[in-house]
């Protein structure tokens, strides 16, 4: 696949993950498209290969960070917080051990 659309579904797979992540609010969908965008331009001459690789890499980087990591949170009341979690946060809880499992 061509470098530049690798780019560009970068880029809107960014946005995707920016409506799941920050649905229901406003001002963080906006802040995240303007961030975005401004990103993409800043560096859209960018012509050396291995830079664009670089960013491409920063770029996945994020989106799986705000899909694994952010979760939206609303006051309810004086002192309360309602998370909304989405299924992607959710990690398997895997207990820990201090001994190595035995080998048979």
């Amino acid at each position: 696949m061509p470098l530049c659309r690798r780019v560009l579904q970068l880029f809107k797979t960014l946005h995707r993950t920016r409506q799941e992540v920050f649905r229901d609010d406003g001002e963080a969908l906006e802040a995240a498209r303007q961030k975005i965008n401004e990103e993409f331009k800043k560096h859209r001459a960018e012509i050396s290969s291995e830079r664009v690789h670089e960013l491409m890499k920063h770029g996945a980087d994020v989106e799986v960070f705000l899909r694994t990591s952010v979760v939206q949170a609303a006051h309810t009341d004086n002192n309360r917080l309602l998370l909304r979690p989405r299924p992607s946060v959710f990690q398997e809880n895997v207990p820990y051990c201090d001994t190595p499992p035995q080998k048979t």
